[in-house]
């Protein structure tokens, strides 16, 4: 059973009595813990105590007046929400409190009901700047974090690249060094191949992520796409002993989307099935009609995926552990970008699978609809 939630806190800094105690008490009475002050110099102290969610401040006050309160409260929390309440309400005081940072303006006198609502819309954009803010910070930290670990994943890499070049120096120009030379210039040639494909994985998901990748939207028939990435791969496949098929029905493959996201898409997915696939293998690409989508299946019969690993699948960088997955070269890139695509397209993706019985990631997209003339020659999509 989850602990119940603190209530909110609200200042109130009046020197009025008689209005500090009728705040008290209405804002009591709809669940806030209220504080109350006399004027301002203990308000500010109370603030920096209590850490309040919402502060009601009189304007006209002795010593330290209503608006330098609230800059000063605003230079502790920004973020911290004040409603201004006075009885001297002209339009002026209202524009001066209002340029001084206070959320909205109350005269007095003024009935619970109208305090209540005040103070609840106060809260609720409190609410909406905390979580703004906190979304803020959290997306910070992810790129603090996202660079850090593609700068980590470019060092080792360049730093392996580097020894052998260096150790190549040395080497004298003798047939019996030939050979290593020859096998440390592939593992260098292997090692900028990583650096290029992480670069390139990176620059894509930046890319997909200033929305400056997917902005067609045209009719795309899946059986020029899949058909050629396909191909190209069926070597590689053919290498290791897995077959490579794609079964594409004639009717069910025309989407809406950006061919360029699509060869993406796919690519990464058909590379995948035959990275974590067996020796002997099978790797099967079908697409079927789905209501108003058309499904695209990539099922493959490699090492599966456990169940405790499912939820991280589509997270950047993130790579499954275990039997077969240890070898596999990648950047943890792929299956993010993937989701990116999809979920930019309108679509939606899956997984089904098993540790060892394989896995097929289904693929959901809008399925192209032709263009109806409308009444005075007009298009529309239906």
């Amino acid at each position: 059973m989850s602990e119940p939630a603190e209530p909110e806190i609200i200042v109130v800094i009046d020197d009025d009595a008689a209005m500090r105690l009728s705040c008290r008490k209405i804002l009591a009475k709809a669940g806030y813990r209220v504080e109350t002050f006399e004027d301002g110099l203990q308000g500010l102290d109370g603030v920096t105590r209590l850490k309040p969610d919402l502060a009601v401040v009189d304007l006209k006050m002795p010593g330290l007046s209503g608006l330098e309160v609230i800059t000063r409260v605003h230079q502790q929390d920004p973020l911290l929400v004040v409603v201004v309440i006075t009885g001297y309400a002209t339009i002026d005081t209202a524009v001066e409190a209002m340029k001084a940072g206070a959320y909205d303006f109350l005269p007095k006198p003024f009935s619970p009901e109208e305090l209540r609502l005040i103070v609840n819309r106060g809260l609720e954009r409190r609410r909406l700047s905390v979580e703004a803010r906190r979304y803020e910070v959290e997306q910070e930290l992810l790129k603090r974090r996202f660079v850090t670990f593609v700068s980590h994943q470019l060092q080792t890499p360049l730093a392996a690249v580097h020894q052998y070049l260096s150790v190549l120096q040395q080497f004298e120009d003798l047939d019996a060094v030939e050979v290593k030379r020859r096998e440390w210039i592939e593992r260098c040639l292997k090692r900028t191949d990583e650096m290029q494909t992480l670069i390139r994985d990176w620059l894509t998901l930046a890319r997909l992520e200033s929305d400056r990748l997917s902005r067609e939207r045209v009719k795309v028939d899946l059986r020029q796409i899949i058909p050629n990435i396909v191909a190209t791969y069926e070597p590689l496949a053919a290498q290791e002993g897995i077959r490579l098929e794609a079964r594409l029905a004639e009717d069910a493959c025309l989407v809406r989307g950006d061919p360029h996201c699509l060869n993406v898409l796919f690519d990464n997915l058909i590379i995948n099935a035959i990275k974590y696939n067996r020796a002997e293998g099978q790797v099967t690409v079908t697409a079927a009609a789905a209501g108003e989508e058309v499904e695209v299946a990539v099922a493959d019969t490699g090492v599966g995926i456990p169940p405790q690993y499912r939820q991280f699948l589509f997270d950047e960088f993130f790579r499954v552990r275990g039997e077969g997955a240890k070898k596999t070269p990648g950047t943890g890139l792929g299956l993010a970008i993937c989701r990116k695509i999809v979920t930019e397209l309108g679509g939606s993706i899956a997984v089904d699978s098993a540790p060892g019985a394989g896995s097929t990631f289904r693929v959901r997209l809008p399925a192209w609809r032709e263009p109806v003339a409308e009444a005075g020659g007009n298009e529309i999509i239906s």
